[in-house]
């Protein structure tokens, strides 16, 4: 695919998953994720080429004026969709599969100081919501979704769903609880699994049943102290 032919795959994408898009002017002059993309593709193709100051010169005035921080080594396939995006960091080895969307604030960072490839890779039709974090070089399957504030710090098969710190798989391969777009990409990342609630809500109904055993036991005693004195 040519240079023009991704530049409008990439405005296409933007009017695939975001109803706010009204016009291709308002994408072309307004929207930030577009930019750092756009000027990414152009440092990474220098970046290819054995430069190394001009490509970081560019990732860092796209930062500046987007607020997004791309290395000009990270390895982007067609139909990346940056949400808002400020305070998103990709690092130097991540790879990005194609289809993916990342929200504002998600970091896909390294962990330590180690060499070679320390960043994530991500599959395709994977999103990654609102302030997540996924460190190390682990591999995230396709058809993912993380949870908004999930870290993530290991590997993750496809066709999952990730919430928690640390991220924690609450759903694989499971039946859908609603449609999906017509492009195979669930972006309605508010609906997610709460495990620490479902938690909450089973030790809530133990407690009632606890206590109604104790009620049934205070009534066989037939005394004037109740079973909780004695204990």
């Amino acid at each position: 695919m040519g240079l023009f032919g991704r530049i409008k795959k990439d405005i296409n994408v933007i009017f695939e998953r975001d109803p706010a898009a009204k016009s291709v002017a308002e994408v072309i002059f307004c929207y930030p994720g577009f930019h750092a993309i756009l000027m990414h593709r152009c440092a990474h193709w220098l970046y290819q080429r054995g430069m190394v100051i001009l490509p970081r010169m560019i990732s860092q005035f796209g930062r500046f004026i987007t607020g997004i921080e791309i290395h000009p080594g990270a390895i982007i396939g067609e139909g990346l969709f940056i949400d808002h995006g400020t305070g998103v960091v990709i690092g130097e080895t991540t790879e990005i599969g194609d289809n993916v969307t990342i929200y504002q604030g998600v970091t896909l960072g390294g962990t330590g100081k180690e060499k070679g490839k320390r960043h994530p890779t991500l599959g395709n039709n994977v999103v990654v919501s609102s302030g997540a974090k996924v460190l190390g070089s682990q591999k995230i399957g396709s058809n993912v979704k993380i949870g908004a504030g999930s870290v993530v710090l290991q590997e993750v098969p496809d066709n999952c769903t990730v919430v928690g710190v640390p991220g924690k798989v609450v759903k694989r391969d499971g039946r859908r609880v609603r449609d999906i777009d017509d492009d195979g990409i669930d972006l309605r990342h508010n609906l997610l699994p709460d495990p620490v609630g479902e938690m909450i809500v089973t030790l809530q109904e133990r407690i009632i049943h606890l206590e109604k055993q104790i009620a049934e036991l205070e009534e066989k005693l037939d005394g004037p102290e109740s079973l909780q004195h004695i204990i």
